[in-house]
């Protein structure tokens, strides 16, 4: 399902006024570590995502303190199932943890990238001359 054009309009206007955590968090994917392209508000759906990784379809949402009020806790579940029942994986990353310990939440998100590529190579069939000493193990 396409986004909609007022999605759209809002994520280019967030794009503007990022929050502090997310201009330093954006500041790093934007070099695209490990190769990897990320997008920032990036529409999906009636959802705005903070990042995008399209090659792992990964959402990295950066949760501000007010992620913690009962409300936002139970809009974030909805729209992390909507998310995942369209194929995103979602990760949270607390605004605080980006300036407290960076290279931790680098690794974090570095990790969940990583997943889909070794997911896929544990399920691929060895060929009918592989011995099976070179596949990747679950």
């Amino acid at each position: 399902m396409p986004p909609k054009r007022e999605t759209v309009e809002k994520a280019r206007n967030l794009r503007r006024a990022l929050s502090p955590p997310e201009v330093a968090l954006w500041q790093w994917l934007r070099r695209r570590p490990d190769g990897l392209k990320f997008r920032r508000q990036h529409p999906a759906g009636p959802y705005i995502l903070d990042f995008y990784c399209p090659l792992a379809r990964l959402a990295i949402d950066v949760d501000g303190s007010g992620h913690d009020i009962a409300e936002q806790v139970a809009h974030d579940a909805q729209r992390n199932g909507w998310l995942q029942a369209q194929g995103y994986r979602v990760l949270r990353v607390r605004a605080v943890d980006i300036f407290r310990d960076f290279d931790a939440v680098g690794r974090l998100i570095l990790d969940h990238c990583a997943f889909p590529l070794h997911h896929s190579l544990r399920e691929r069939s060895p060929s009918p001359s592989d011995d099976g000493e070179d596949q990747v193990s679950g």
